[in-house]
């Protein structure tokens, strides 16, 4: 017989674990739509961020409501140094390289936090609460429902700032960097800026996923998830991050309750890497993404 009260609380739950990968994605989507280039190091920078906050919170005795905001503006200024002393120099070399160059990063920040403050699990407490909360029959995770409204604002906001002017500039130089160039836009400081949103997009999901599960290297893992997410709803789409991120945590929310107990577990890292072949095999430019042909 069908369980459809845990059908739907699974599937409730998946909504809001979806919203917090989707902003690993949104900093994948952002870079790549001003810069062309898949920054596979966006998973560590999330974990660096969770370092950060709980450097913040732990060592610094800083106060639980300026936390954010601290985290974010330094994040911001790591992915402009980020930019300007490794991206940039690597202007007129393949595109394949600067993928690789980020790859390199990521394992360099994935062995070098976890070295300095140790590979136990670190306790982020921002106050969000642990305890669960039932709607009926319905059981929801208090700190997955928070962090995933949080993240569902976050990604409005971007949808949101790329309709206003700076937005259209950031668009003018993911379609023709060269046209923008011409016409007096600084390409360069745009693709900064990029790279500062993308960092910032990631502290948010540090945080929440640090508050949540705790911090330590396996929050660069958040990269599988953010890049499924990306992939299904478009590399240059933000609005696709929405709907994917919907898509790809309900996914794996009812693989973990319904598949895992027939199984014994294990499903829960499947299902991203799924949906990444599946999408790339049968559409590969996502539900929202833009095809880009080439005429020779």
């Amino acid at each position: 017989m069908i369980d459809w009260i845990l059908i739907l609380e699974l599937a409730i739950n998946g909504v809001f674990i979806g919203m917090m990968y989707s902003l690993i994605s949104l900093g994948l989507v952002l870079i790549y739509k001003t810069s062309g280039i898949v920054n596979l190091a966006q998973g560590a920078i999330a974990m660096t961020a969770g370092y950060v906050a709980w450097a913040l919170a732990t060592l610094m005795a800083v106060p639980v409501l300026v936390i954010a905001p601290i985290a974010m503006a330094v994040m911001f200024g790591f992915g402009l140094v980020i930019e300007r002393m490794a991206l940039r120099r690597m202007i007129g070399h393949p595109v394949l390289m600067i993928i690789m160059l980020t790859l390199g990063l990521e394992i360099f920040l994935r062995g070098l936090l976890p070295g300095v403050f140790g590979a136990a699990v670190k306790r982020l407490d921002l106050g969000i609460p642990q305890a669960p909360l039932f709607i009926g029959d319905i059981l929801l995770n208090r700190a997955t429902l928070t962090g995933g409204l949080i993240a569902m604002v976050l990604i409005l906001l971007s949808i949101w700032f790329f309709g206003s002017r700076q937005g259209v500039v950031m668009r003018a130089v993911a379609d023709d960097q060269t046209a923008s160039w011409s016409v007096g836009i600084r390409v360069e400081r745009a693709i900064a800026v990029a790279w500062g949103m993308a960092a910032m997009a990631a502290t948010a999901a540090g945080i929440l996923w640090g508050a949540t599960q705790g911090v330590d290297w396996s929050l660069s893992l958040l990269l599988i998830k953010g890049l499924a997410i990306a992939i299904l709803g478009g590399l240059d789409s933000i609005r696709g991050v929405l709907i994917a991120g919907v898509i790809v945590g309900v996914a794996e929310s009812l693989a973990t309750g319904l598949i895992d107990p027939l199984v014994g577990g294990g499903t829960r890292d499947v299902v991203a890497s799924v949906i990444i072949l599946v999408t790339l095999l049968v559409k590969p430019h996502g539900l929202f993404g833009e095809a880009h042909i080439e005429r020779v």
